[in-house]
């Protein structure tokens, strides 16, 4: 077997049309890190914040009572801008995969009113049942909100 060299295409900000729901973030005074931008591991906090803030709106998600929960299994982060406090942050939502008992979400994160992402990450969550931490097939009124934000 030959082993080629060719380079993998390097990730690109993307439009912010290639996403269909908005959630706006405020940045706090302590997540800027010594360097003057919002730290990475902000980033992460900020898919889950927008991902289940949608899904708990749209009555999608219990986060005390349901019994299901989606556990993270894979999370991938590409920056292209610094954010920093006090920006306010657009995290634009999208399904990319939909499966019987995961889901991959897309997320764009926007300086307010910019048109291209300054991170663009993805997170991969495995619905399970709450007390057996089983995957279980995804509610059908979770499946619905997740349906409407394919892309």
């Amino acid at each position: 077997m030959t082993e080629t060299n060719t380079p993998t295409p390097r990730p690109a900000p993307e439009h912010r049309s290639r996403f269909s729901v908005f959630r706006s973030i405020g940045t706090r005074w302590m997540d800027n890190d010594l360097y003057g931008h919002v730290n990475n591991v902000v980033y992460y906090s900020w898919f889950d914040t927008a991902v289940n803030g949608y899904l708990i709106e749209q009555g999608a998600l219990d986060i005390h009572h349901g019994s299901t929960i989606g556990l993270v299994v894979e999370t991938q982060c590409n920056y292209f801008s610094s954010l920093a406090f006090p920006q306010t942050v657009e995290a634009g939502l999208r399904v990319a995969r939909l499966g019987s008992s995961s889901v991959r979400y897309e997320i764009g994160l926007f300086a307010q009113g910019e048109e291209l992402t300054a991170a663009l990450g993805h997170f991969v969550h495995v619905y399970v049942d709450r007390d057996t931490r089983r995957p279980c097939p995804l509610p059908e009124k979770l499946r619905e909100v997740l349906d409407s934000l394919r892309f």
